[in-house]
């Protein structure tokens, strides 16, 4: 799993010329928190825990679900619920995503992943993302949509893309990325670029501090994944690089099996989280300030995080909730 796009517009501002309170808004999102907790949500069985989305921790403020499916269709976008998560019907897991949203959760449908090949490199594609997305949140009750992608972004057609499903959902919709290391190590890579311009409209950008290599930090030092450094030093790009804090989280596997590198101990998530947010808990990297403002954390996945009985989201949810 790579980028994760959720564009919540809680705390960002509704976008461009989008009504307020007319017909676009019945996706009935509630509010992201300040500081929030996501969690991808596997509709297959790799192994971990299979689980319904009802029986998903309830620390998780945002479930993504992964993933869409593409079709022959540049750029338009399906959705398969696996018989093997056990729903006798697909109205199980409408009620399921209606009872998340009761409780205040927003669930958004992830595009992309480790296999997920999404084309959006033209004006006709970029529409038919749009128009397909909208269509499978008003079938779903989906709040948003997850950017996911691995490679072949376009950030030129994929930021139409975004706006016009934005136009369409209206306020209420929820936008994330989950991109690369390697994907925002500049602001002129195309991920980043496209955070940047769909800025008015992005809720978080969970980047995955895992399955990557050293990278370089803000300060220009080389930092090893697995280290409270590797996860404030490359933060601060982000957050120096045009983002708003609350558009800023840490991703990061729930558990040793949830990534094939870069797992760490929830307590150095915690630790990187006060770094970052009240200059407490740094390792050799301090930010020359803080980022009270920062979002929270990502896990891939609730599934995994429930195989090892829930450790990750029991000790990182409070703390992300309880961050200034």
């Amino acid at each position: 799993m790579a980028l994760a796009v959720t564009a919540a517009l809680a705390g960002t501002g509704a976008a461009a010329g989008a009504p307020a309170d007319d017909a676009k808004a019945s996706v009935g999102a509630a509010a992201v928190p300040k500081h929030a907790l996501t969690g991808y949500w596997q509709n297959f069985n790799n192994g971990a825990t299979v689980q319904k989305l009802s029986a998903v921790q309830s620390q998780y403020d945002i479930i993504a679900v992964s993933f869409a499916d593409a079709t022959p269709t540049a750029g338009e976008l399906t959705f398969t619920l696996d018989p093997a998560i056990g729903y006798s019907s697909v109205d199980g897991f409408k009620s399921d995503i209606a009872a998340k949203k009761a409780a205040g959760k927003s669930v958004i449908l992830s595009v992309g992943g480790e296999k997920g090949n999404v084309t959006i490199n033209s004006d006709a594609s970029a529409t038919a993302f749009a128009d397909s997305a909208h269509k499978l949140m008003q079938e779903y009750g989906f709040t948003g949509i997850d950017i996911d992608l691995e490679h072949g972004v376009n950030a030129t057609y994929l930021t139409k893309a975004l706006k016009q499903l934005s136009a369409k959902a209206g306020s209420g919709l929820v936008l994330t990325m989950a991109p690369q290391t390697i994907d925002m190590q500049s602001t002129s890579t195309e991920y980043f670029k496209t955070a940047l311009a769909v800025k008015d409209i992005l809720t978080v950008v969970n980047m995955q501090y895992y399955n990557s290599g050293s990278m370089l930090g803000c300060d220009g030092k080389v930092y090893s994944q697995g280290s409270v450094d590797f996860l404030t030093a490359l933060a601060c790009i982000q957050l120096e690089g045009g983002l708003d804090p609350s558009q800023v989280g840490i991703g990061v596997p729930a558990s040793t099996r949830g990534a094939g590198s870069g797992y760490v101990d929830p307590q150095i998530v915690k630790n990187a989280l006060d770094c970052l947010t009240r200059g407490t808990n740094c390792g050799s990297f301090k930010p020359s300030k803080t980022y009270p403002g920062l979002r929270g954390a990502m896990t891939w996945s609730t599934n995994w995080d429930a195989t090892a009985g829930n450790a990750w989201s029991n000790t990182v949810g409070p703390h992300v909730h309880n961050l200034p």
